[in-house]
């Protein structure tokens, strides 16, 4: 889930997640995470996430100091451009930068956006006209669990991610339900 807050020219993303995948009644994967996203105007300036994962404890904390972004996280410390995006689906920048921070770990991941084709798509009882992306590492050497490899489409009209797919450990998909 998403929460936005808006107060003059401040804006706060909150981000919950929870679930469990079990399989013949095992948990085989578990995530629990919270994430906040400040910005001023259109600036990021701050983001900080904790997750649970598979018992594994990550965070980023990134704070924007000039022109750049200082980032300190449980897989990657140091410097980043602004021109990264954290890597939230709610965020339709995603698609207009070669680069993003992992909303997890705050590892940098250089990505590849490649316009698909135009497409109506059903969802929730309603019809959507959207472009088709895909978004793919740019670095094809990593291991299969770190690679960037989504189907995203979105709405120019609303300037929305409507929905988002990938195949890691299953099929998975994320689908925007309503927007207030």
């Amino acid at each position: 889930y998403y929460f936005f807050t808006r107060k003059g020219d401040e804006t706060i993303v909150t981000n919950q997640i929870k679930f469990s995948v079990k399989l013949l009644g095992a948990t085989i994967f578990q995530v629990e995470g919270y994430g906040e996203e400040k910005y001023i105007k259109d600036q990021l300036i701050s983001y900080e996430s904790k997750t649970l994962q598979n018992d594994k404890e990550k965070f980023v904390n990134l704070v924007f100091d000039e022109n750049k972004f200082n980032v300190k996280g449980s897989s990657y410390s140091g410097e980043a451009s602004i021109n990264n995006i954290v890597g939230n689906w709610w965020n339709h920048k995603i698609l207009q930068t070669d680069s993003q921070i992992s909303p997890i770990s705050g590892s940098i991941k250089k990505q590849v956006v490649t316009f698909v084709g135009k497409e109506k798509i059903e969802q929730y009882g309603k019809t959507y006209n959207v472009n088709r992306f895909t978004l793919k590492s740019k670095d094809m050497s990593l291991p299969k669990d770190k690679k960037l490899d989504f189907n995203i489409w979105y709405e120019e009209e609303t300037a929305q991610i409507i929905r988002v797919s990938y195949s890691r450990m299953g099929n998975w998909e994320y689908r925007l339900k309503n927007f207030e």
